[in-house]
């Protein structure tokens, strides 16, 4: 059923343009410096702090979060509205997720989108506004909102992407998500394939991140790995856990409730990950509620809904 719903998101973003944008800041259209200026010593500075306070987030909170991209409701409930609209009706869905934690709202704003034609660089993936992102951080951070950036690199590495966001990802309450899906092999096209990342790519990635954190004396930070089938993560055994992030393998899919078990049963690497979840306002058939999610073994930590 997968591959049928990326086709439709794949039509669903023919209107966006295949080109890249250049990235625009406050209204200017200057590209994005690839690093930040140096930092002072961490050890100078005060730790920051999470929205709601302390530095880890597991296992204090369980994080519930929406999903999608800006003004792009095809891509899930996070674009159906503004994040003034948005927000109300998330910390609502999230409540009863508590258990035994304290729960923790999240933006998951889709930042790069994979596209069905290859763009000026060939790369199947388009950024979206840099000030659009900005909307999203700054709402976020007035509101003790956790947001998570997540990438589709289309033929393109996760790496160069996350760079683009560097401005974004120093800052306490940012983290990061990868969705393998939209990682393409050579010659594919993003909603033809399922994609796939490798091991070494994924540590590339989570080494700059933690890096970051280290740098800037920053609190823990999500690092998402998206997954539905094995073969997106083909040596998932080889990715490593990094100092100041949790890592998490986020178990997507959709379907009947026998569907997803076997989905989450098949692939869940407690021993190696905290777990994250996805719940489908209109894929999923008779989807769990919170009380049902609240039972699985390991309950997931972070739950999310597109």
């Amino acid at each position: 059923m997968r591959p049928v719903l990326a086709t439709l998101l794949l039509v669903a973003l023919a209107g966006c343009g295949a080109d890249k944008p250049r990235p625009v800041i406050g209204g200017s259209s200057a590209p994005v410096p690839a690093t930040s200026p140096a930092p002072a010593p961490a050890a100078a500075r005060p730790p920051a702090q999470l929205p709601l306070g302390g530095t880890k987030i597991f296992p204090a909170y369980r994080v519930v979060a929406y999903y999608g991209t800006a003004g792009n409701s095809a891509l899930g409930v996070l674009g159906e509205r503004s994040p003034d609209k948005t927000l109300p009706r998330l910390r609502a869905a999230a409540e009863p997720f508590a258990g035994d934690r304290k729960v923790q709202v999240a933006y998951e704003l889709i930042a790069s989108v994979a596209q069905a034609g290859p763009g000026a660089d060939g790369d199947y993936s388009r950024m979206i506004p840099l000030d659009r992102i900005q909307q999203y951080v700054d709402h976020a951070r007035r509101h003790k909102v956790l947001v998570i950036l997540d990438l589709q690199p289309g033929r393109g590495d996760f790496l160069p992407q996350a760079r683009l966001l560097e401005r974004f990802l120093v800052q306490p309450h940012v983290g990061l998500a990868l969705d393998p899906e939209w990682r393409m092999p050579a010659g594919k096209v993003p909603g033809r394939t399922i994609g796939r990342v490798g091991a070494a790519e994924v540590n590339r990635v989570s080494g700059y991140l933690s890096g970051l954190v280290t740098r800037h004396a920053l609190p823990q930070k999500l690092f998402v790995l998206h997954q539905f089938r094995a073969s997106m993560l083909p040596d998932v055994a080889s990715i490593r856990q990094r100092p100041g992030l949790a890592l998490v393998q986020h178990v997507d899919g959709f379907g009947t409730r026998s569907e997803k078990n076997a989905t989450w049963q098949r692939l869940r690497r407690p021993q190696q990950f905290h777990l994250g979840y996805k719940l489908f306002y209109d894929e999923d058939v008779k989807r769990y509620r919170a009380a049902d999610v609240l039972k699985f073994k390991p309950v997931p930590e972070l739950v999310s809904f597109q």
